[in-house]
């Protein structure tokens, strides 16, 4: 009887890889032809592999079909349906299934917005200020977000203005200490023009020179 778990559990694992490569083996193609991104999407501590859990757990895949594109829906109904029926079959195969599913759907919605897969990673591996992001969209409260970009901000504000400051002390010495604080100044305003931009919403290159 063991004997029988154990091959079927194989079986079930083998079957579920193979369908993960059958289907994704465009995708992969196309993370060669595009730079990476970086997101938490693809840890174990992310909204994806959250909401992934929650729909295993209540049996509802539109919990996760919000995290992909239309295009992408079928794909991810099927492992879905096929994780659920290995799932059952003992805690090994639940493990394996739903590790299956968690990487399948966090490289399709990855595919989705461009950005290559490069496995899952571990909870709590995420920056401070997305980590303070995810903390503020679950508890409804903003504060902790807030002190964290606003920490974050002042210490670059600062880093790059004391920069600015050092060389503007020696930019009459010759040309060369001339361009170095030029450079600097450069540096200094795209710096804040960025933080400007962003904080305001607006898309689009910037334009001071």
């Amino acid at each position: 009887m063991r004997n029988k778990k154990v091959k079927i559990l194989i079986f079930a694992f083998v079957s579920l890889a193979l369908l993960a490569a059958s289907e994704l083996i465009d995708r992969n193609l196309l993370f060669l032809l595009v730079p990476p991104v970086f997101a938490h999407c693809d840890t174990m501590g992310g909204p994806v592999i959250k909401a992934a859990k929650k729909a295993l757990e209540t049996g509802n895949v539109n919990l996760v079909l919000i995290w992909v594109q239309p295009k992408d829906e079928d794909v991810v109904k099927a492992a879905f349906q096929k994780t659920l029926s290995v799932r059952e079959l003992n805690p090994e195969a639940k493990e394996l299934a739903d590790m299956y599913f968690f990487e399948t759907l966090v490289r399709i919605h990855r595919a989705g917005e461009g950005a290559p897969y490069e496995g899952l990673k571990p909870a709590g591996t995420e920056e401070p200020p997305i980590a303070a992001a995810d903390i503020a969209v679950e508890s409804g409260q903003v504060s902790g977000l807030v002190k964290e970009m606003s920490t974050r901000v002042s210490e670059g504000i600062k880093e790059h203005f004391n920069e600015l400051l050092e060389k503007k002390k020696n930019m009459g010495k010759s040309v060369e200490a001339g361009r170095e604080y030029v450079a600097s100044y450069i540096t200094f305003v795209h710096y804040v023009e960025k933080l400007y931009v962003d904080a305001a919403g607006r898309t689009g290159p910037a334009h001071i020179h």
